[in-house]
């Protein structure tokens, strides 16, 4: 089996470092990640510019680029043979709800989805960063799922993994995706040369976090594991725009 690894967080994250050890007695690791850190680049492909492929001490790769050109370029024209999945993260904090909008974790499995192949977005959710192994121990039990038993079709999920000892959680639930409050304003100050700059504010807090939501499953300890799709058409809104559009 071949696993092409990405991320948003940089080629040196220790949640990529520690998703390609734990994966490596698994499958054939190929890691083609983003020179810095690329949070909340969303599915953006750079498209004015040519981009470069080095490779780290450590052998991973890295680009000047998006998460989403990460994983474009290496299925597309890097690797010799398609990967059987992508696994992009693990992600240092949450991705639920709203956040998949803006994830660059979620991004780069996404276009792994679209370019046919399994693939999976997993995040650690909390800020101390203090478990990745769990999340990695996670994200190994679902290859060794699909080893056994590949899925009939090309699936993206979004794996959210509590920041807690492995053997602390409190077991596995398929979720959908919650909801957000409203974001926080921008922070306005003024930099060093006295020019008003603005800071992008926090995430809301959860708004629709209830049962059968990632945001509550992970409240509760539980491995949130949410199948997303691609398709953005508002289908319950088609007749109601089509009777109110001029004719």
């Amino acid at each position: 089996m071949r696993i092409l690894l990405s991320n948003d967080d940089g080629y040196f994250a220790p949640g990529l470092a520690c998703l390609a050890e734990t994966l490596s007695s698994l499958a054939d690791i190929t890691v083609v990640a983003p020179e810095r850190d690329r949070s909340g680049a969303s599915n953006s492909l750079t498209l004015d510019r040519p981009l470069l492929l080095r490779q780290a001490l450590n052998g991973f790769y890295y680009v000047n680029g998006t998460p989403t050109d990460c994983v474009h370029l290496a299925v597309t024209g890097m690797l010799g043979e398609l990967p059987d999945m992508v696994i992009s993260g693990i992600n240092l904090g949450a991705n639920m709800g709203d956040d998949t909008v803006y994830s660059g974790t979620v991004a780069a499995a996404t276009e792994g989805f679209l370019l046919g192949i399994p693939s999976i977005a997993v995040s650690l959710a909390g800020k101390a960063g203090g478990n990745f192994s769990t999340a990695a121990r996670v994200v190994a039990g679902i290859v060794r799922h699909h080893q056994a038993r590949p899925f009939a079709q090309p699936m993206l999920l979004n794996v959210n993994v509590p920041d807690m000892p492995y053997d602390q959680l409190q077991g596995r639930e398929i979720t959908r995706l919650g909801k957000r409050h409203k974001a926080e304003p921008v922070v306005k100050t003024v930099n060093p040369r006295g020019e008003t700059v603005y800071w992008v504010g926090a995430a809301g807090a959860a708004q629709d976090a209830g049962a059968g939501t990632d945001f509550g499953a992970v409240a509760r300890g539980v491995v949130s594991v949410t199948p997303l799709q691609i398709d953005l058409t508002h289908y319950g809104q088609m007749d109601a725009i089509k009777q109110w559009l001029p004719q």
